[in-house]
């Protein structure tokens, strides 16, 4: 299994660098009175399809077609954001795509995925979507673009650190969402070369946490059926062959309780005035978790992973009001 550097995300931001939005880092001065530290939010919610997933899709389109191995058809499987963004590159470069997505995906992205073109074929659960890409993969002239376990897709996530870093500078602690692992994956080859003191961590949903299991395991830990978090951005059954190298080599895996997801939802969209799913939160609730009781960690980045939400998650969300309870010091 050939290793995947820091070199290929460098290249991946050169590739991509005309498709995507170089997205804004945002900050709350009230935020960080109130819990004693400077934190500095990526917002890829403002990314192309509402999400980071643009950046490896478009990359690993990007490259096929640059090296002149355009396929007859895209393939791709997901429960949302990844499922834009394949369809929306793939429309960017002039290649169908079919999607394949389980029913209880978000009705949002299932229909902005359609709308960029896409042929959508909606499965029972993430089981039967597993079973239908890998036939539809293996059809001549057919490419599938995994969500998480590609090079590519891997190296184009880690352009949302690269960029973050670039344009902030040093900083003591990384949390990004953990679902298949290609975000803080890719985000930990970045911060290795630019920010080599700081602590990346992923994060994940109690119930949702076989990053965790794996690492702990040292093999890929499976989850039995798809796990029931309000963060649908990460309802992975399992991280990837490629993935779990790269997770292993963590600061740590915070999981984290889907009370806390919701309160950093309501009050990063309350302070920073962007809509956010829940997902997006993920990296925040874990940022405060890991520092507790630490004096160390004062500049924290923060990536929101998207700004997709339907209005049922959104009444999950919001279902108690969490704004009555200030954030306290971290």
């Amino acid at each position: 299994m050939a290793e995947i550097t820091f070199d290929q995300v460098a290249r991946a931001r050169e590739r991509i660098g005309e498709y995507i939005v170089d997205t804004p880092v945002f900050r709350s001065e009230l935020l960080d009175n109130w819990l004693g530290r400077r934190f500095l939010f990526k917002a890829e919610c403002l990314q192309r399809v509402g999400a980071f997933k643009a950046r490896g899709a478009c990359n690993a389109i990007c490259r096929l077609v640059e090296e002149g191995r355009r396929p007859a058809r895209i393939v791709a499987q997901s429960s949302g954001n990844h499922a834009q963004a394949t369809a929306w590159a793939s429309a960017r470069f002039g290649l169908p795509a079919t999607i394949v997505m389980p029913r209880e995906v978000s009705s949002v992205k299932a229909q902005a995925t359609a709308a960029y073109g896409a042929t959508v074929e909606f499965m029972a659960d993430r089981q039967a979507s597993e079973s239908r890409i890998s036939e539809l993969a293996s059809r001549p002239g057919s490419h599938w673009v995994h969500p998480y376990d590609d090079a590519d897709v891997i190296a184009g996530q880690g352009t949302v650190t690269l960029d973050a870093l670039r344009s902030v500078g040093p900083v003591d602690l990384i949390a990004a969402p953990c679902g298949g692992g290609g975000l803080v994956g890719g985000g930990m080859l970045a911060a290795r070369e630019l920010a080599p003191s700081a602590e990346v961590v992923g994060v994940e949903p109690q119930g949702a946490d076989d990053a965790a299991q794996s690492v702990a395991a040292g093999r890929i830990v499976s989850l039995a059926r798809s796990p029931d978090t309000v963060a649908d951005g990460v309802r992975t059954l399992s991280v990837g062959q490629l993935n779990l190298p790269l997770l292993r080599q963590l600061a740590g895996i915070e999981v984290v309780p889907d009370s806390a997801i919701c309160y950093w939802t309501q009050w990063l969209s309350h302070l920073l005035k962007l809509h956010l799913e829940p997902t997006a939160a993920l990296g925040m609730a874990g940022a405060v978790q890991r520092l507790r009781g630490r004096e160390s960690g004062q500049r924290v980045l923060v990536v929101l992973s998207g700004g997709n939400c339907d209005a049922r998650t959104t009444q999950r969300v919001w279902s108690t009001d969490h704004l009555e309870t200030v954030p306290q010091k971290a």
